[in-house]
């Protein structure tokens, strides 16, 4: 009987049909222009009318120079 035992390997056909679905992709987008075009230029103005902060309080005040111990 004939020897029905192959080594074909699976991942390389998987990996040779992803790069031909890849090349494939890439060809329809350089054929149908180039890809994606650039957003056209928006004016955005915005007015906020913002409170105020509340004024902080003072700061503590620093003692005077302290004597070092003896």
């Amino acid at each position: 009987m004939a020897d029905t035992e192959t080594r074909a390997t699976p991942w390389l056909a998987f990996l040779v049909g992803g790069l031909l679905v890849a090349v494939v992709v890439i060809g329809l987008v350089m054929y149908s222009g180039g890809g994606v075009s650039a957003p056209e230029a928006k004016s955005v103005d915005i007015n906020l009318n913002m409170p105020k902060a509340p004024a902080l309080p003072d700061a503590p005040k620093l003692p005077d120079v302290v004597p070092a111990p003896k």
